[in-house]
């Protein structure tokens, strides 16, 4: 089952400091062994004075621009240059642009490969079904869906009509620089935040219980193909780059 968010944020953040603030003691005789000074709190000081934010400024933008406490330098974005596995590179060639549905670490129900392969069929799409944790796998052995396991995504996504997914935030950030459409499934935590920025900027959709082909219908249609595209335009590259200068002007 989805988790279910039942706290505001204060309170979810509260009770993340409290889980790092567990590990105090043990940190501190560490510290106390090395010479170091004790420390109050785990995650503040983990965080330092000015934390990195990791996150695109266009999928997911500090929300206040004028605190200058946080430097957000974009996603940590490493170019995969893997190749696409023969047989997957040639079910790509042999048709229109599939697809894709995976959900990488999460877990879904068994069914949900025989109800993903049903709602791209319904709409006259190919499906590739990527494994992971879940497990999924092909219902028969129709030439309109192959199963994988881990792919390069940066490049497969670029080939694909539509990326279901758990919204984790690098799948979300990659399928965003492909300029493809997404589906939204979110399981947990940030996954919520990201199906609701993938609304709020037109490239997709939260999936809806009982209605996955309605839902990818929706987000085929022109409107959202080119917001994906002209989104994907948008979205940094250099993230990791800014980061890297952030430290070394530090440790400088």
């Amino acid at each position: 089952m989805p988790w279910e968010r039942t706290e505001d944020n204060e309170t979810l953040w509260a009770k993340d400091r409290d889980r790092f603030n567990g590990f105090l003691a043990v940190l501190n005789s560490c510290r106390e062994s090395a010479g170091l000074p004790a420390i109050s709190d785990v995650r503040g000081h983990m965080f330092g004075d000015q934390p990195m934010l990791a996150a695109d400024p266009v999928l997911g933008p500090w929300p206040d621009p004028a605190d200058t406490s946080v430097l957000q330098t974009g996603a940590w974005l490493r170019v995969d240059k893997r190749p696409i596995e023969p047989e997957l590179a040639q079910f790509l060639d042999a048709g229109e642009p599939p697809i894709y549905f995976g959900f990488g670490s999460m877990f879904v129900k068994p069914e949900y490969s025989q109800l993903a392969i049903e709602a791209a069929r319904s709409l006259g799409l190919r499906s590739i079904v990527m494994s992971g944790w879940a497990d999924l796998s092909l219902v028969d052995e129709s030439a309109d869906c192959i199963a994988v396991g881990e792919v390069n995504h940066q490049e497969v996504f670029r080939r694909c009509a539509a990326i279901v997914h758990h919204g984790g935030a690098g799948t979300t950030t990659t399928a965003a620089l492909a300029g493809v459409p997404q589906v939204i499934v979110p399981q947990m935590f940030d996954q919520f935040y990201w199906s609701e920025q993938v609304e709020h900027l037109g490239i997709g959709r939260a999936d809806k219980p009982g209605a996955l082909a309605e839902v990818l219908d929706s987000v085929l249609r022109p409107g959202v193909v080119t917001s994906a595209r002209e989104v994907a335009g948008g979205i940094r590259t250099d993230g990791a780059l800014v980061a890297a200068r952030r430290v070394t002007s530090l440790a400088g």
